[in-house]
């Protein structure tokens, strides 16, 4: 059973050298932008903790994995400023994952939209349920995925961004998120799921940590970058947000 708190809820647990680092919120685990910080503070936190060795990420529930940004969060931002300081939630995670020190594992069990591509794209290594379908939806609200481009581009390339991002009503499922390189595994139950997960990082746990940063640091080369890349891309997306086009979108939804 999910979270029921407005706010949304995350938790941490530590065993054995593995933080299994879990969101959930009621409408379908998307983010409101208080999540969105704490979230960028487990990842920050748990890359500084030397029991840590390695992160699983992971969202309440057995349906939907992550639906986006919250679209009532969404529907008030009324300033440019105001819509810079949200888009930036999810600027802020995946600059957080990126230069964690530790390997981010994703445990992804449902359908995922939006921003929440972005941050299974910032996972170093994914497992995926058969009903973990995706699909970027921005552009039928008049927005563009701008913030999360450059993580899901640097998985799966601009030839399938492409096609993700242009057919925003169209699913694509975990086996085409498979071939295009943003799921690593797929499993047709989540039982299954998770017990490979359990393997995979009690493997990784026991591994020289040292290594495991270096190496992290040079499959993550060419991104410092994006420290203020994607700060400049959430004041674009905020600038978007609050278009006469967006505006009448999204009224049309609160309908």
């Amino acid at each position: 059973m999910g979270t029921t708190r407005t706010n949304g809820s995350l938790y941490v647990k530590i065993d054995n050298g593995i933080a299994t680092v879990e969101f959930g919120h009621p409408a379908s685990n998307s983010f409101v932008l208080e999540l969105m910080d704490r979230l960028t503070k487990a990842f920050d936190e748990c890359s500084e903790d030397p029991s840590v060795r390695v992160i699983i990420l992971k969202s309440e529930g057995d349906g939907t994995f992550c639906a986006g940004a919250s679209f009532n969060q969404l529907t008030q931002v009324s300033t440019a400023a105001e819509g810079k300081v949200f888009f930036s939630g999810f600027a802020n995670i995946i600059n957080a994952m990126r230069r964690c020190k530790k390997v981010i594992v994703g445990r992804i069990q449902g359908k995922t939209v939006g921003g929440g591509l972005g941050i299974i794209a910032a996972c170093d290594y994914v497992f995926a349920a058969e009903a973990a379908a995706i699909r970027l939806s921005e552009l039928t609200i008049g927005i563009a995925p701008l913030v999360i481009a450059p993580a899901v581009q640097r998985k799966i390339g601009v030839a399938a961004l492409s096609e993700l991002s242009l057919a925003p009503t169209e699913w694509k499922n975990a086996y085409w998120a498979q071939e295009k390189g943003l799921f690593s595994k797929i499993f047709n139950t989540t039982a299954s799921m998770d017990r490979e997960i359990m393997l995979f990082t009690e493997n990784l746990a026991k591994y020289n940590p040292e290594a495991l940063e270096e190496w992290r640091k040079i499959l993550w080369e060419g991104t410092n970058q994006w420290e203020t890349l994607l700060i400049e891309r959430a004041e674009m997306t905020g600038t978007l947000a609050l278009s006469e086009h967006t505006k009448t979108v999204l009224q049309k939804f609160k309908k």
